[in-house]
């Protein structure tokens, strides 16, 4: 379940096990491939993810998407959006305290930007230590076959060829 496409009622009748907290950044990724897809691709794994424990009978809600990251790296590239570190953890924990305070203390935060692995593993493994909710990050492309994951390169490329292949622009992928 999405807590964007519910009502406030149905969300108050949820009975989530945990929350899946998608984040991502927009960012430049190259001239081929569009400034969200890390959020996309963020996304896409907690709906994937929430999708496969939902056919194992447990119910999981997914948060609303994250779509501003830590990627003042790419400022000199247009179209690129970024916080601070500060602003980040800042944003994402009272997001996830948010959920916290409608009883659901267990949060996975879908990380797609590299840019936001410090700052959220900080973050969860504080809000763990010192909070009421239980919250760790998992980084999509940390997980693939991949030897080099590389901005932009194959795999993130593969994923929106994927989920959104009008997006990719074949033509500028060298």
């Amino acid at each position: 379940m999405h807590l964007a496409d519910v009502t406030w009622t149905d969300a108050r009748d949820v009975e989530a096990d945990f929350a899946l907290l998608p984040v991502g950044s927009t960012e430049q990724h190259g001239p081929h491939a569009p400034l969200g897809l890390d959020s996309m691709t963020a996304e896409a794994i907690a709906e994937a993810g929430a999708d496969r424990y939902a056919d194992e009978g447990t119910e999981v809600l997914v948060g609303p998407t994250v779509p501003v990251g830590v990627a003042a790296e790419h400022r000199n590239f247009e179209g690129t959006l970024w916080v601070s570190e500060d602003t980040f953890r800042a944003y994402v924990g009272e997001t996830i305290e948010s959920l916290a305070s409608h009883g659901i203390d267990r949060v996975v935060v879908v990380n797609g930007h590299g840019g936001n692995v410090d700052a959220l593993e900080e973050l969860c493994g504080r809000m763990s230590r010192e909070g009421d909710v239980y919250t760790a990050q998992y980084t999509w492309f940390n997980s693939t076959d991949f030897e080099n994951i590389g901005h932009a390169g194959p795999a993130e490329t593969s994923m929106i060829r994927h989920l959104a292949p009008e997006l990719i622009h074949e033509d500028r992928t060298e």
